[in-house]
């Protein structure tokens, strides 16, 4: 028998709730359904559900957001700060 080891996940307690009714519907423990998942995962190469692809505006924030980070620009150390400098910049 191959030794086991342990995974801890934190997760918001309703899902815990609402997935641990679900999965007891289809028989299974939360356990079980990590195994399942984790099972798949070395099976298939790639995780067992389609992962989606963010939409053009979405993408254009994460870039400017990595461009941001970048260029260490727009640093504030406060909010007051930071909503100082919005309001002298949505003139220009």
């Amino acid at each position: 028998m191959a030794t086991t080891t342990m995974v801890h996940v934190r997760v918001n307690e309703q899902v815990k709730a609402q997935a641990t009714e679900t999965l007891a519907a289809m028989g299974l423990s939360v356990s079980d359904a990590v195994r399942v998942f984790l099972m798949r995962v070395v099976a298939d190469k790639q995780l067992p559900f389609m992962l989606k692809v963010p939409n053009a505006e979405t993408r254009t924030a994460m870039m400017e957001a990595d461009e941001i980070s970048r260029a260490r620009r727009a640093r504030f150390a406060t909010a007051t700060e930071l909503f100082d400098d919005l309001e002298k910049n949505s003139s220009k």
